[in-house]
């Protein structure tokens, strides 16, 4: 035999072992393969579709709380309060469902029902992501316990936002902060929130009445 078709058998003999080793593969783990395959195929198509499910109710609740944002800005705060219960219950595992917490806190604040304010901020908050609106909805919440008399509880809320907005709102809330200590009968902690006040935010609107009311603890047995 020459040697190009020694070449030749061989290289067919080794293409034979290639579809015989392939055929044997396919033939054991073939349909494993198909049903990996499969179960990747169906996932993906859940995932898609409850992607999708998930935008579509987030885009309902969206317009639905901003129909309640519109009423709140009105004046209307009980038909607000009531939209944005519709949208927490309606949807409460989208974004704007969990906001529909906090509207009907700013909504039972306003209409004076604190304890309301307080139980719907802190449902918000139990879900809601760290950021500006959730610093925004402790300060709302810090102020509705101070209004309910809970002052001790007030005053913890106030000393936590320090710093997350600007220096001016520091400045207020270490004043807020003094205030509902003293409610509390804690007037040491009032006067180190009032020197804290101003030695680091003395610019502030509220420093010139943190040195009088630091002033008058020093000379209060």
């Amino acid at each position: 035999m020459s040697l190009e078709s020694q070449r030749h058998a061989r290289l067919e003999d080794e293409g034979a072992a290639l579809l015989d080793s392939a055929s044997a593969f396919w033939t054991r783990y073939g349909k494993v393969a198909l049903g990996v395959l499969a179960a990747l195929v169906v996932a993906g198509a859940a995932t898609y579709f409850t992607m999708t499910s998930r935008r579509s109710a987030e885009e309902q609740a969206a317009g639905r709380l901003a129909e309640a944002t519109l009423h709140y800005f009105q004046g209307d705060l009980q038909r607000a309060r009531e939209t944005a219960r519709q949208v927490a219950e309606q949807f409460p595992d989208t974004p704007s469902g969990n906001d529909g917490h906090r509207l009907m806190g700013d909504a039972a604040f306003w209409s004076n029902d604190y304890k309301g304010a307080i139980a719907e901020y802190r449902r918000y908050l139990a879900k809601a992501p760290k950021g500006v609106l959730t610093d925004a909805a402790n300060r709302s919440l810090a102020y509705a316990l101070e209004n309910d008399g809970q002052p001790a509880e007030a005053a913890k809320l106030f000393e936590g936002l320090v710093g997350k907005f600007d220096r001016e709102s520091s400045g207020e809330f270490l004043a807020a902060a003094a205030r509902c200590q003293r409610a509390a009968g804690d007037a040491g902690g009032a006067k180190r929130n009032l020197e804290r006040l101003i030695a680091e935010f003395g610019e502030t609107s509220y420093a010139r009445s943190a040195r009088i009311t630091v002033a008058e603890l020093s000379v209060t047995p």
